[in-house]
């Protein structure tokens, strides 16, 4: 089944806590629901997580896990301004593939 809706979150990782995180997301077991998650380093320190959902309805099933996990993760995480705290989250409907 291809997906049909995606997440998408940005985060800025404190200096000298990237292989920790790395480790962490790496190890973060994925929700029901999710068919695909990517990993992307977008510069310095930023990187970008992608999920690939099944339904709107399991993304928002699977917030308090991925709170969670966040959570978990927070205090290896810099602030990306003070209007976002340590996340930019976005999801959506997957509207084009492969075109």
């Amino acid at each position: 089944m291809a997906a049909k809706f995606l997440n998408n979150v940005r985060v800025l990782v404190k200096d000298g806590c990237e292989d920790d995180y790395l480790k962490a997301v790496e190890a973060w077991a994925t929700p029901d629901g999710m068919s695909d998650r990517y990993l992307a380093k977008t510069g310095e320190r930023r990187y970008c997580f992608v999920g690939l959902w099944e339904s709107e309805e399991k993304l928002i099933a699977a917030r308090p896990f991925m709170i969670e996990h966040l959570n978990s993760v927070r205090g290896f995480l810099d602030e990306l301004s003070p209007e976002l705290g340590v996340t930019d989250p976005v999801s959506g409907p997957i509207l084009l593939h492969n075109f």
